[in-house]
């Protein structure tokens, strides 16, 4: 007979390992290792991004390579940021609504307050005066009044987001940088030949031209009457141009394509370039 193990004051049992119970399907804290089992490798960290990123720059509108240029990644190789580009078109969007709708209420109706039949009696149902909102004529309940739709965002993420956007054009190769945008290139030849020789009119989805100062000839060859009368200059069925001053960031991504003079571009990144740390600080020594 096994020797009966003594049970201390406290009442447990001090179970030596003799006395634990021994399982038959227990397994080894560390199985072999098999030959047929595949070797884990270390992962390599992806390679990390260029600094800077090439562009070419055409001359317009024969789009003929004349130079190329360099451009720092953190200005056209931006990774996509699709919540960005969200929070400043509802930016921009909030921005533009005008606010200038106005109703009357009951107290600014002309009119006298006298109630219309007395409350009880008649049968019908309860009436106020001739303002009441219940009435032709009368004030308009919950209506809307002049307001601010504006809404805020951070300097540094709206610039941001500028960033983004022609980063996402220059990945898709949809931003094409000119030199100079002259009217005199506009009246020699041909508009309607212009865009559809370099594939960027309505057929391959619109283009934005993007200027640095104001062409009256482009957007008047832009420009699209219609026979309602309605004009937008320099709006057409081949697409749009605008001044640098005038774009934003849902100019960027609406349409085809941004042509873009280098000046205009070059200021657009000047301006828009305020969450860069241009300056790291360094640690000094004494």
């Amino acid at each position: 007979m096994p020797p009966t193990p003594s049970i201390p004051p406290n009442g447990h049992r001090n179970l030596s390992p003799h006395h634990l119970p021994i399982e038959s399907n227990h397994l080894p804290l560390h199985p072999p290792v098999t030959t047929s089992s595949p070797l884990l490798l270390p992962t390599r960290r992806p390679p990390p991004p260029p600094s800077t990123v090439l562009t070419t720059i055409y001359s317009f509108p024969h789009l003929e390579p004349l130079r190329f240029a360099t451009y720092p990644s953190t200005h056209l190789h931006l990774p996509l940021r699709k919540d960005i580009l969200h929070r400043a078109v509802i930016f921009e969007g909030d921005a533009t609504r005008q606010g200038t709708a106005s109703t009357k209420w009951r107290d600014d109706v002309h009119g006298s307050g006298r109630k219309i039949r007395p409350q009880k009696g008649t049968g019908k149902a309860r009436l106020g005066d001739r303002k009441s909102p219940m009435l032709r004529g009368g004030g308009v309940a919950h209506g809307p009044h002049p307001r601010d739709f504006s809404t805020k965002l951070p300097r540094k993420i709206y610039d941001l987001a500028w960033r983004t956007a022609l980063s996402y054009r220059y990945r898709k190769g949809e931003l094409v940088i000119v030199q100079k945008c002259r009217d005199a290139d506009v009246e020699e030849y041909d508009f309607e030949e212009i865009m559809n020789v370099n594939r960027w009119g309505r057929g391959d989805g619109r283009s934005l031209i993007v200027t640095r100062d104001r062409l009256p000839g482009l957007m008047a060859a832009m420009t699209e009457r219609p026979k309602d009368g309605r004009v937008k200059d320099g709006v057409g069925k081949h697409g749009k141009v605008v001044q640098e001053d005038e774009v934003d960031v849902k100019d960027l991504l609406t349409l085809g394509r941004v042509i873009i003079e280098k000046r205009a571009l070059d200021s657009l990144l000047r301006e828009h370039e305020s969450d860069i740390v241009k300056e790291v600080a360094k640690a000094t020594y004494n």
